[in-house]
């Protein structure tokens, strides 16, 4: 393919829901790829008035870092920073009740997704895509699943007024409180 077909071949495969990708450096990528013998140009086309287009194929080299590279991903767990998790390492930083109308937002929010994904497949599935090409989307489903259940748990958790720390928490919040500091920072002289 030319570096176009495979921006285009991306976007009908709805890949972008899967990897980040910054079609504006598809072409850098590809003069990357190329420099590092990953992929080579196989013939250069015109069709009619278009500026010409070199289609390049995967060579043996492209092949077998592939392969590693996938295999790699697959098979070798690594640790990813999602931004709700670092959202939960700091929930202290709003009111609980703030937190709370947000978590509420969040639950809806994840509700419309997974009911907009799981059309999606079932749709895709009608049309006979197999399993196989909608693996991910699948997996991003059951990733949502479980943290909405997580979600509507810490919700019940907060209403009822169990999570462990949520009296400090609240306290922190009242008008009467004062400031708090949540990690003591020793001063130092200078």
């Amino acid at each position: 393919m030319h570096p176009y077909e495979v921006a285009q071949t991306l976007r009908t495969r709805a890949k972008h829901e899967s990897i980040r990708l910054n079609y504006g450096s598809l072409y850098s990528v590809v003069d990357s790829l190329v420099r590092r013998g990953m992929i080579a140009s196989v013939e250069t086309v015109r069709e009619g008035r278009r500026p010409e287009r070199t289609i390049y194929a995967i060579t043996p080299i492209g092949t077998r870092e592939l392969t590693d590279w996938l295999a790699e991903l697959v098979g070798v767990p690594t640790k990813e920073y999602p931004q709700f998790e670092a959202a939960l390492s700091l929930l202290a930083g709003l009111p609980p009740d703030e937190a709370l109308e947000l978590l509420g937002q969040r639950a809806i929010a994840i509700e419309i997704r997974l009911a907009q994904s799981e059309a999606v497949r079932r749709a895709a599935r009608e049309r006979g895509l197999p399993r196989l090409f909608d693996l991910e989307a699948e997996y991003a489903d059951a990733l949502a699943r479980t943290e909405l259940e997580f979600v509507r748990g810490l919700i019940a958790d907060l209403e009822a007024g169990t999570l462990d720390g949520v009296d400090e928490w609240r306290s922190w919040y009242t008008k009467d409180s004062e400031p708090r500091q949540w990690f003591p920072i020793e001063e130092h002289p200078t």
